[in-house]
């Protein structure tokens, strides 16, 4: 049985290795330049074979890498043996790990004792800060990968308590305006239809929050055939979600009416017993934030009592009233507990800038003061041209006249 689950996770290397031609340029760059030779990285990010061809990226370019999951449920177990057993890749992550194994696992990587750090959800980091303080005076740096660990790391950033540079890879243009955008939106609706296998045309669908995750989640749904819902906090955002043909609506209003419930907001009880009282009977609920808080669990539990697994990414909840309530995943992230994750084509621009920012740091640590930074800009580009060379794109460029023009204040017409 292992070693078929073994040829599954290569193939599935082998299949995104195949459709990440970027990263395999800057693999090649970052081989040629030598500068990752005898670094040692530790790497908390989901464990599936987008993330595989990036370790595998670091430790061909001479760095030694452990990896362990951000998530307790985003393992692919079939990678995970691959990178293993046949890559040579030192992985602690399995599907369903408990609390208690996801920290030791941390812990495992950080045994390592890493020069570098990269994470998804700051929780390698906290764990750098608080129970491993000893190990902070040998960390260089660290890249940090999504919207909410970043909003973390700003945190401690501000209060003075980041002890190295990180560079913010979410902020990065080719980061966020693909993979938070055209990423989330199309894997929330793979780890949709592979939980429930509902139909999601005709449905009245809330989306929480309307960042870029949000935005592509709210374009997916309206493309499917939903009816779009969106709730905010931020009076822009829901401006912008009212002119791009959505209705706007608090989640109070919203949970009455709503046959599906998607919230990617990065912050806590965005579906909480308020909400769980006028919900609507056999409303399906799912996550495509980071944490397992934003739909609240503790909230459920209160109201409604233990969950019935009716499949089996699927729990379903008997509320008062005899109305029923169905939640995704455990709440934790609906694209990855229950599907595979975002494109590889996505994942490929991503990386790539996971892999430029992690050698910019290898050769700028030293200049960096502990803060939170973002991507050199430089970088983004390298990737945007690399990207539209695989996609078989071209574009203009500047005449000399046009960078004159551009470039001076007195020219007018």
């Amino acid at each position: 049985m292992d070693e078929e689950l073994q040829v599954k996770g290569v193939r599935r290397l082998e299949w995104a290795e195949a459709h990440m031609g970027v990263l395999a340029e800057v693999r090649g760059r970052l081989i040629e330049d030598k500068a990752l030779k005898g670094v040692r990285i530790g790497m908390a990010l989901h464990v599936e074979a987008k993330t595989g061809m990036l370790a595998v990226t670091l430790a061909r370019a001479g760095a030694k890498v452990r990896l362990a999951s951000c998530n307790p449920l985003s393992t692919d177990d079939s990678v995970a043996l691959a990178l293993r057993e046949r890559y040579g890749i030192e992985t602690y992550a399995k599907k369903w790990e408990s609390t208690e194994e996801y920290y030791n696992n941390l812990n495992s990587v950080l045994d390592l004792d890493p020069d570098y750090v990269v994470d998804d959800g700051a929780d390698l980091i906290t764990m750098l800060h608080t129970e491993r303080k000893r190990q902070l005076k040998d960390v260089k740096g660290g890249n940090e990968e999504t919207t909410t660990g970043v909003i973390r790391l700003r945190s401690m950033a501000k209060e003075g308590k980041l002890k190295f540079p990180v560079i913010s890879v979410n902020d990065a243009h080719m980061k966020f305006l693909f993979d938070n955008r055209y990423g989330t939106g199309q894997s929330t609706f793979d780890g949709f239809m592979n939980a429930t296998n509902l139909l999601v045309a005709g449905k009245r669908l809330v989306v929480a929050g309307y960042g870029w995750c949000g935005k592509g989640i709210a374009m997916r749904a309206k493309g499917l055939g939903a009816s779009v819902i969106v709730t905010e906090v931020d009076p822009i955002r829901a401006i912008e979600a009212k002119m791009d043909g959505f209705e706007v609506m608090p989640m109070l209003e919203a949970a009455k009416v709503a046959d599906i419930i998607i919230s990617a907001t990065g912050c806590k009880d965005i579906v909480r017993q308020e909400h769980l009282q006028v919900l609507k009977d056999c409303c399906v609920m799912g996550n495509s934030g980071h944490f397992d808080n934003e739909i609240s669990k503790a909230a459920l539990d209160a109201y409604a009592g233990a969950p019935r697994k009716v499949r089996e990414f699927v729990d379903e909840y008997s509320l008062p009233g005899g109305r029923k309530a169905y939640l995704i995943g455990e709440g934790r992230l609906m694209n990855l507990a229950a599907g595979q994750g975002h494109p590889v084509e996505i994942m490929d621009m991503s990386f790539s800038i996971q892999a430029l920012a992690m050698e910019y740091l290898v050769r700028n640590h030293s200049s960096l003061r502990p803060q939170v930074y973002n991507v050199p800009p430089e970088l983004d580009q390298v990737v945007a041209r690399l990207k539209l060379r695989t996609m078989g794109v071209s574009i203009d460029s500047l005449t000399k006249e046009q960078e004159k023009y551009l470039s001076t204040w007195q020219e007018g017409t």
